[in-house]
């Protein structure tokens, strides 16, 4: 079976993507949910996050205040990189207990908002990249989120450009307007069989 890792900048809409591979019977193993529920509920992050932030990081209920946390690491790489080393190890072991689930499929997809940012993008054996242009994206994310054009553009940076990321990725998905997505995934999930029935065959 293979892990396909599935990215894309925000606003791109790879979570609408991610639906039709479901409805294709593929799983999707969701990294950022699971990270978020880890940074509520594991001790051991838990305890790690207070030490660089202090308790406060935490509200009165044990919840993580994820405003604060944004507001001091943005712009902050070290402080990023900290948290990513503390928390991804545990969304692994995770994904590692949810994968053993699915052990008779061709392949399942890992879903996160930051696969090559960090690198993990090398721990699978294909990954899919969502494009869409920087305008549809923006406004995506403003009437998602209500935020101002100056609050996504500042997100947006803290990614890389998908000029960036289509060097890296193995197949591309356009999500615009004008751009039918399910034909696409339609496609690429008879290549990705094919190529993983291939692999078998070698072996």
């Amino acid at each position: 079976m293979w892990t396909i890792g599935i990215t894309g900048g925000i606003g791109s809409g790879k979570t609408t993507v991610c639906k039709v591979f479901r409805v294709l019977g593929i799983p999707v193993f969701q990294a950022d949910m699971v990270a978020a529920k880890l940074q509520n509920e594991d001790p051991y992050i838990k305890i790690s996050l207070i030490s660089l932030f202090g308790s406060d990081i935490y509200t009165k209920d044990g919840l993580l205040n994820r405003k604060k946390l944004a507001g001091i690491i943005f712009n902050d790489r070290n402080l990023l990189d900290k948290i990513n080393n503390i928390i991804h190890p545990a969304v692994h072991q995770e994904f590692k207990k949810w994968k053993a689930l699915y052990k008779d499929l061709p392949y399942l997809l890992y879903e996160a908002a930051i696969i090559f940012e960090t690198g993990s993008f090398r721990n699978f054996d294909r990954t899919i990249l969502v494009v869409t242009s920087e305008n549809e994206r923006i406004q995506r994310v403003m009437k998602r989120d209500h935020s101002t054009v100056e609050a996504v553009i500042q997100r947006m940076h803290n990614q890389f450009s998908d000029s960036e990321k289509m060097k890296m990725a193995d197949f591309i998905i356009e999500n615009n307007d004008n751009q039918l997505i399910i034909p696409q995934i339609l496609k690429l999930d008879q290549i990705l069989k094919s190529d993983n029935h291939v692999r078998k065959m070698d072996r």
